[in-house]
């Protein structure tokens, strides 16, 4: 047996893409359009790491999301720097809904709601302001 990818379901191409690549630093690996069904798949994977994949499916013509996907969990991603991370997509107009406090994991919500995982690979100084900041809603 062998894991292949995870799917969610998206609202918007342009605004996911934002957030997954230039926000996490995932890179589109590959795109299906589909006419006849009336959507699109792009498949997304961590650099140097293409074995897990996340596919994000649009459909054409809307889909109903709702105010919470949390019933789906979440992603999660290791990165080198955690409060690097956090800071770009804090600086992206993100909200960072768990900050890295203990240096080592933080939770942001993609713009469809989905909660988004953010793990420090080792272990870095607890560092300010994350240090002193409030969760902000649920993760």
């Amino acid at each position: 047996m062998k894991y292949l990818h995870t799917m969610i379901r998206i609202s918007d191409v342009e605004k996911s893409l934002r957030f997954f690549c230039e926000g996490l630093g995932l890179k589109e690996k590959r795109r299906m359009e589909n006419e006849k069904g009336r959507f699109t798949l792009i498949f997304l994977a961590a650099p140097n790491d293409e074995s897990a994949e996340i596919e994000l499916t649009y459909n054409w013509d809307g889909d109903q999301l709702g105010v919470s996907s949390r019933n789906f969990g979440h992603l999660a991603y290791r990165v080198e720097n955690i409060y690097k991370t956090c800071q770009k997509i804090q600086d992206m107009g993100y909200t960072i809904n768990r900050p890295p406090k203990d240096g080592h994991m933080a939770f942001v919500k993609s713009p469809d709601n989905i909660s988004i995982e953010i793990l420090q690979e080792g272990s870095l100084e607890i560092k300010e302001p994350w240090a002193s900041m409030k969760n902000i809603g649920t993760w």
